[in-house]
This record gives C-alpha cells, sequence and structure tokens, in this order.
C-alpha cells in the first residue's frame, strides 16, 4: 500500500475517533508514530508546538504536517482532505439526526457518555505532551545517569509558566510566546 493511500487511510481514522478536537488526536499520532517511520516521538512533540502557534485547528496542522513529511506536498493535501472528509460527513449526518432527535432521553444519554471519553483523549494528550517534552529515554539509556533521564531546561520552563499561569492572568499567546523565545534562545 502506498504513503497517499496509507495517509488518507490513518488520517481519515484519526479524525474519526479523535473526539473533542486536535488535542484529542495526539494519542492516536502518537501510535501512527510507532507503526511508520513518517516522524519521531520527539518530532511530534515539535509538530504540537508549531501546531499550537500557527493560526488554525491544531488537528488540521498536524495532519498536513505529517503528510508534508511522509509525502510531500501531495501527501499533505491528501492527509489534511483525509481529516477533514468524516468531520464533515459526520456533522451533517449528526446535524440532521439532532434536529429530529433534539429532546430524546436517548441522544441526551450518548453525549453524557462521550464526555469521559473526550476528557480521557485530552488527559492522554497531555501526558504524552509531558513524556515527550520533559523525558528522555533515549538520553538515559545511552549514558545510564538518572538525571539524564529529564529535560532540566523543559522541566524549568514547564514549572515557571505553570506558575506564570496561575500568578499572572495574561493572554495564553503570551506564554507561547516566552516559550517559543526561550526554547529558540536555549535551542530545545
Amino acid at each position: 500500500m502506498g504513503v497517499y493511500l496509507k495517509l488518507c487511510m490513518e488520517f481519515a481514522k484519526i479524525s474519526v475517533f479523535a473526539v473533542g478536537g486536535g488535542l484529542a488526536s495526539l494519542p492516536f499520532l502518537y501510535a501512527l508514530s510507532d507503526k511508520y517511520a513518517w516522524y519521531s516521538h520527539a518530532e511530534l512533540a515539535n509538530m504540537v508546538a508549531v501546531s499550537e502557534s500557527t493560526p488554525g485547528p491544531i488537528g488540521i496542522n498536524m495532519a498536513t504536517y505529517v503528510g508534508f513529511t511522509a509525502g510531500g506536498i501531495l501527501g499533505g493535501v491528501l492527509a489534511t482532505t483525509a481529516y477533514i472528509l468524516p468531520s464533515i460527513f459526520i456533522g451533517v449526518v449528526v446535524g440532521r439526526f439532532l434536529e429530529k432527535f433534539k429532546a430524546s432521553p436517548y441522544v441526551e444519554a450518548v453525549f453524557y457518555g462521550i464526555w469521559p471519553a473526550v476528557c480521557g483523549l485530552i488527559g492522554a494528550a497531555g501526558f504524552l505532551i509531558m513524556k515527550i517534552s520533559l523525558v528522555d529515554i533515549s538520553a538515559y539509556l545511552a549514558g545510564g545517569a538518572f538525571l539524564d533521564l529529564f529535560n532540566i531546561p523543559a522541566i524549568l520552563l514547564f514549572a515557571a509558566m505553570t506558575v506564570m499561569t496561575f500568578k499572572l492572568k495574561w493572554h495564553p499567546a503570551v506564554y507561547i510566546a516566552i516559550s517559543a523565545a526561550v526554547g529558540i534562545a536555549l535551542k530545545f
């Protein structure tokens, strides 16, 4: 199976099952990086950083990034299209369905049941980002020292941004800009 067909199939599946938005697709993208050699876990962290920092939905940005990495411009277009189409189809079908049955207790129960899954996917995404960016297992395996396991500059930046978020009530773009500047300056 060619790379283009694989991109279309994988991103269509991710789109269908990543209920809750782009961050909910991270566990699927993490598994995808293990399945194909299109990008590494470290590149996934960079992908998230770039996708969060650029305009547009994070899921679409990541589909475009992976598609371009795996198959050039055509790969980017196909992965993005494959990510978008199921959402459009489901949105149209669900929209018509909900209009007829919006007062149904069964429909309400379905949505009530989906919320925990969405929370779990987003929580898993947060855990994966922390794992990828704050822990470096390969450095630990190469050096063997316990401190090699931790990305100390990233942990310090994470701690500083967490404290700043609770102490200062700035716009999220300010924290993104600060983090980007520190990451560029310290080259991590």
